[in-house]
């Protein structure tokens, strides 16, 4: 009987100090896990240190340690579509190269795959090693995004997670340009489930998710799976439009009753502050929506492959 097939898909941007011991303890769980068989697609997401050069010499040595290398950095997410392109297994398992998200964790998403779950995902219980801003923007994230999708992505989900074939499949059949991999996963279905993993942090160097990258990429993420802000003009609009009429009538009423006052200077120029700023979150979230709207005609390609080392 042939075995399974499983492929782990991990982008590594300046990684050179994690790959090593990411090589180390991927192998201990490829040799233990003796039921399937394992590729890991390395995507080297345009590094400027020697990871690329560490990734040939394990590759050398090890065959089941595949380099795929992108022509400059596309990001976690260009990086993780470019791995799902190339592999052909019975189920695939996305993670980070930092090793923040533990390769011991593995047999645990593959148990719950044997189980019949075709989306096993982390549930991080835990953020050691993470900064307040950090770890606030992920709790705004999960509750902000959590309201305007309908809890489509579960709260404290992260990326590491087992994908069976036909998942990893529907995912990669949608070709739009705004790649938010969680939310794609969401919204494919499938039957899934959670698995609790304390987050460690990282084995060395630093972390390469800084926080104005980490809120746009939220923000897209949001954007591309929720139509509520545009919603949300809407409902403002009419509520200002019945505001503005409850006003109205007081104004003819008090004219009626007391005559024409003509007070509050300031009270007219914060409302008129007020207006204009309304108005221009309003047009800001427009202006998002056309961003998404740009980059998808355009059409370009969510990565660019330089090399394919088999």
């Amino acid at each position: 009987m042939t075995r399974k097939l499983i492929s782990i898909i991990i982008p590594a941007y300046n990684e050179s100090e994690c790959i090593e011991e990411l090589h180390s303890r991927l192998a201990k769980i490829f040799n233990s896990e003796t039921d399937y068989d394992f590729e890991a697609v390395i995507v080297e997401n345009g590094s400027s240190d020697d990871t690329y050069e560490k990734l040939i010499r394990i590759n050398q040595t090890d065959p089941r340690f595949k380099i795929l290398k992108l022509a400059r950095n596309f990001r976690m997410d260009g990086g993780l579509t470019a791995g799902l392109s190339v592999i052909n297994s019975d189920a695939c398992i996305l993670m980070t190269a930092d090793l923040q998200d533990p390769p011991e964790q593995i047999p645990s998403l593959i148990r719950k795959w044997e189980e019949g779950y075709e989306n096993v995902y982390g549930i991080v219980t835990e953020r050691k090693g993470t900064g307040p801003v950090r770890t606030f923007n992920s709790k705004a994230f999960y509750w902000l995004a959590g309201k305007l999708t309908d809890n489509r992505i579960p709260k404290n989900a992260s990326d590491f997670r087992l994908l069976d074939r036909k998942v990893y499949e529907a995912v990669r059949m949608m070709d739009e340009r705004n790649r938010f991999v969680r939310g794609l996963v969401a919204w494919v279905g499938f039957t899934s489930i959670g698995v609790e993993i304390a987050r460690p942090p990282r084995f060395a160097g630093e972390s390469k998710a800084y926080s104005l990258q980490v809120i746009d990429l939220a923000f897209k993420g949001i954007f591309a799976h929720s139509y509520k802000p545009l919603r949300i003009i809407t409902v403002t609009g009419i509520a200002v439009s019945v505001l503005s009429v409850i006003a109205f009538l007081v104004l003819v009423l008090r004219w009626i009753l007391v005559g024409v006052p003509f007070g509050g200077y300031g009270t007219l120029v914060t409302i008129a502050l007020f207006t204009f700023g309304l108005l221009t979150f309003m047009l800001g979230i427009i202006a998002e929506y056309l961003g998404l709207i740009y980059e998808e005609v355009k059409k370009r390609p969510n990565y660019v492959i330089d090399h394919w080392h088999r």
